[in-house]
């Protein structure tokens, strides 16, 4: 297949293209479902959907891919799953190892190019634990800087605004520091609705959805691996790997087992609501006998230095504030949006042609490793 096809233009058409994998699927897994969940008002139209193929003799192992937690990234996660479908699942043994495919787990975010829900939630800060209240410095960093993370009227003049941020940026480093800057925008916050990286105060739709889940994954397998595809953290044009904390294997374990270029094991066991954190903390839990691999999959876009960390954070914050206080000049608007689609989906043919390549490899890598594809 050409590269282009593997990538839509809008949610109805990606949600159309997944739906059609399902023929391909039930060729292998004659049970193969199609669920549909719908999220918000039914008349929105936003689903998401399940391609679902359980192992048809023993249910040993299991292959989750999932896309569009953050909305606008699963455009590229769908592109991934459909290469799966395409070139991989030939190389699974049905009798003994399901497959589990997830299209758009923030649906509204997809439709509408944004990263967050319709509440404005990052629903990876959205997986809160049941027991008790959040802890009372859960971002207190945040709280100190909130003015660069809050929207601040209309905007009037792009650069204008561009140098307030950036003012407003140098001052928190000078007083913060970097590290603690990067602190304050990994942690998510739980208190500014308007603000980024909000996590909610209550369980997304999706999110509940989601949970139960890997509930009965992890109920009905031994052995689970999920691929959770995501865009623009790392290097650009390139894959990384973004493992929990809670994964037993240290960081040269994984290394040494998975030889990708990129591995990064996320170290910051204080984040509150990661949704893959929140499968291995079920899996410790309450089925400690099952053996789980999570981890999500990252593929950068504006790079990873600081002036590439500089230009995510301007971007993310002017499209949340665009987003809730509009701009005065369509230009402005305009610009804005672009970044933010540079940002998250970019239209570059090269950029797409890298995205399957990594892809590519790190299924091959990672369910060669797990025994779920055969060689």
């Amino acid at each position: 297949m050409k590269v282009e096809s593997y990538f839509q233009t809008d949610y109805e058409t990606s949600r159309a293209v997944f739906r059609s994998h399902l023929d391909k699927v039930k060729s292998i897994w004659p049970n193969a479902s199609l669920e549909t969940i719908n999220i918000g008002n039914e008349a929105d139209d936003n689903t998401i959907d399940i391609i679902r193929a359980d192992a048809t003799s023993e249910k040993d192992k299991i292959a989750l891919l999932s896309s569009g937690e953050h909305g606008i990234e699963g455009y590229a996660g769908a592109a991934c799953i459909h290469m799966f479908v395409e070139e991989c699942i030939e190389h699974i043994e049905p009798e003994t190892t399901g497959i589990c495919l997830v299209h758009a787990i923030n649906p509204w975010g997809m439709r509408n190019f944004r990263r967050v829900t319709e509440n404005n939630i990052d629903l990876n800060r959205n997986y809160i634990e049941e027991e008790g209240p959040l802890p009372i410095d859960v971002n207190k960093k945040y709280e100190k800087e909130k003015e660069l993370f809050l929207p601040n009227g209309k905007i009037k003049d792009i650069t204008e605004e561009q140098n307030r941020l950036f003012k407003t940026l140098t001052k928190a480093l000078a007083k913060e520091g970097y590290a603690n800057m990067k602190h304050a925008k990994s942690m998510g916050q739980y208190e500014f609705e308007r603000g980024v990286y909000y996590g909610g105060k209550a369980l997304e739709e999706s999110a509940k959805y989601v949970r139960s889940l890997q509930v009965d994954l992890l109920e009905q397998y031994n052995h689970i691996v999920h691929m959770d595809w995501h865009t623009a953290l790392g290097p650009s044009n390139e894959l990384t790997m973004v493992v929990p904390p809670d994964e037993e294997q240290d960081l040269e374990e994984i290394q040494s087992r998975y030889p990708l270029k990129n591995i990064m094991k996320f170290s910051d066991k204080k984040v509150v609501g990661d949704s893959n954190q929140h499968f291995y903390t079920l899996q410790k839990k309450n089925y400690p006998d099952t053996k789980l691999f999570s981890a999500l999959f990252e593929f950068g876009t504006f790079g990873d230095d600081k002036k590439a960390e500089l230009r995510e954070l301007m971007t993310i914050v002017l499209e949340n504030q665009l987003y809730w206080e509009g701009a005065e000049k369509e230009s402005n608007r305009n610009y804005i949006l672009n970044e933010f689609q540079e940002m998250f989906y970019p239209q570059d043919e090269v950029w797409r042609s890298d995205v399957i390549k990594e892809a590519r490899i790190a299924v091959k890598v990672v369910l060669g490793e797990e025994k779920i594809l055969s060689s």
